[in-house]
């Protein structure tokens, strides 16, 4: 295993998990869900290169797709769980795809 695998293996997880968490508090606490999405895809953005430069853009690319998933799905759990609830569940779902592919 590279350290670039290594460090991808952890700052994947963080992206991820930060991303969502970011993303919603700061459409959360600015009332502006666009900014929220310019958060959203900031992380999400940076997540793509750190994984794409460790393992290629195919690991690069599931890792995106389930951060994307996450963001999805997290708006019909929200009306189960909660909105910040749902956020931390997709949130840490997201950062085992990244550990494990990343």
């Amino acid at each position: 295993m590279t350290s670039a695998h290594t460090l991808s293996r952890v700052l994947a997880p963080v992206l991820t998990t930060g991303g969502l968490v970011a993303g919603y508090g700061t459409a959360r606490a600015t009332g502006v869900r666009a900014l929220g999405g310019v958060v959203l895809a900031a992380f999400g953005a940076g997540t793509f290169v750190v994984v794409n430069r460790a393992v290629g853009p195919v690991r690069a690319g599931a890792v995106t797709a389930a951060y994307l998933g996450a963001f999805g799905g997290s708006h019909p759990l929200a009306k189960r769980l909660g909105a910040w609830e749902s956020v931390l569940a997709v949130a840490a779902g997201a950062a085992v795809v990244a550990a494990v592919a990343g």
